[in-house]
């Protein structure tokens, strides 16, 4: 029996990127959570403290706002984390969208860019988002974060529905999540990290630190923070396929991402004992928009065609060109195999959800699969899937 090293080597990156995401997610948190419950010391020279319990165990920590009179012996850099996540992230888009670019980074229907031209279109918008949201944080609009957000938010949007006009909607979905989570990763390897080396290299040296090396390194953070629940999202929108499989993918995107700042937002006010009610109900009413658009475009998009006189006959030869070169092998995808009547009508729901509503299969849609065909195998569905 042979073993199939790529599915073996897709599972090993995708739980390394999983562990490292972890890691680096919750330390994000964490950190922002004890900047905004930090109190004023009632000793010493520390800027701000919080004691807590956890595990049985008593904890007193302490921050610097610059750095320390004295440097410690121990301390420790959080950034293996964030370098992890990346480097398996990356792994992964070269593993499944580049070597796959014919599966799942190309859409004919769309653009005949060819494998290598849709390649160096997602490496270029990795490369480019960095360059732009670094130019963005070093410019007079990177003062305010407000601005800077929106501004970041705007360019984004924009190369989403660039991206989902070259590439498959699930290939400009995992780019639009890769140009996030390279900024924050370059944050910490360009920003973050440099800066915190210089810091206690002056302290070192007996030089005052720069206060304007931490403020720096702060507001990366701070970006950090709210982006991750948006890259979140998308980590796990290939499982989702009503979301980037919807007419306006980049706006399903554009309102869920929104919803996921604004989650972010709600527990920061919280954190900061301020007023999140307002902000809670915006994140709610992000959501319901998000799901009356898909339910209302779905409505639209309802199969006109007529389920009389429709029998598996009739819909077989639709299977048989667009389904069976993939789920008539052994083992299926997903376990699907759709060799018989029967097996095609337990699985209806799903092929309706993927074929007729959200129309991501067949992946590429490589045999060209027709309107009226998915509108044909959708009333025969809808009439009960009749033998």
């Amino acid at each position: 029996m042979g073993v199939d090293l790529t599915e073996w080597l897709n599972l090993a990156i995708r739980w390394l990127h999983i562990t490292a995401g972890i890691a680096w997610i919750g330390s994000s948190f964490y950190f922002v959570w004890l900047d905004n419950h930090l109190k004023k010391p009632r000793e010493g020279d520390a800027s701000g403290e919080l004691w807590s319990v956890h595990g049985g165990g008593f904890y007193h920590n302490q921050k610097y706002q610059v750095a320390p009179a004295k440097m410690p012996d121990d301390l420790h850099w959080f950034k293996w984390e964030a370098y992890f996540t990346w480097i398996s992230g990356f792994s992964l888009l070269v593993l499944v969208y580049y070597v796959g670019a014919d599966s799942f980074l190309l859409d004919p229907a769309k653009a005949d860019l060819g494998a290598g031209w849709g390649i160096a279109v997602g490496l270029g918008s990795l490369a480019l988002g960095w360059l732009i949201y670094d130019g963005l944080c070093r410019s007079p609009v990177g003062r305010s974060n407000i601005a800077l957000g929106i501004f970041w938010f705007a360019i984004l949007l924009y190369a989403a529905m660039l991206l989902d006009s070259l590439l498959s909607a699930r290939a400009a979905y995992m780019h639009i999540g890769a140009i996030v989570g390279t900024a924050m990763v370059a944050n910490v390897f360009f920003i973050i990290i440099p800066n915190q080396r210089k810091v206690v290299a002056d302290l070192i040296a007996g030089r005052t630190p720069d206060p304007s090396l931490g403020a720096a390194a702060k507001q990366r953070s701070l970006h950090n923070n709210y982006m991750t629940l948006p890259v979140l999202f998308i980590m796990i929108s290939p499982h989702y396929p009503m979301t980037y499989g919807a007419d306006r993918p980049w706006l399903v995107l554009a309102l869920l991402g929104l919803t996921g700042v604004a989650v972010r937002h709600v527990f920061n006010l919280r954190g900061r004992g301020k007023s999140w009610g307002a902000t809670a109900l915006l994140a709610i009413a992000l959501m319901l928009a998000t799901v009356t658009y898909v339910t209302l475009e779905k409505r639209g998009n309802a199969a006109p065609a007529s389920a009389e006189g429709l029998t598996y006959a009739s819909v077989q030869p639709i299977i048989a060109t667009h389904c069976a070169s993939c789920h008539n092998i052994n083992p299926p995808p997903k376990g699907v195999a759709l060799s018989s009547y029967e097996q095609v009508k337990a699985a209806a729901p799903q092929i309706k959800a993927v074929s007729v509503d959200t129309q991501v299969m067949p992946m590429g849609n490589p045999t060209r699969m027709t309107p009226e065909e998915r509108q044909r195998l959708g009333a025969w569905i809808a009439a009960g899937a009749p033998q």
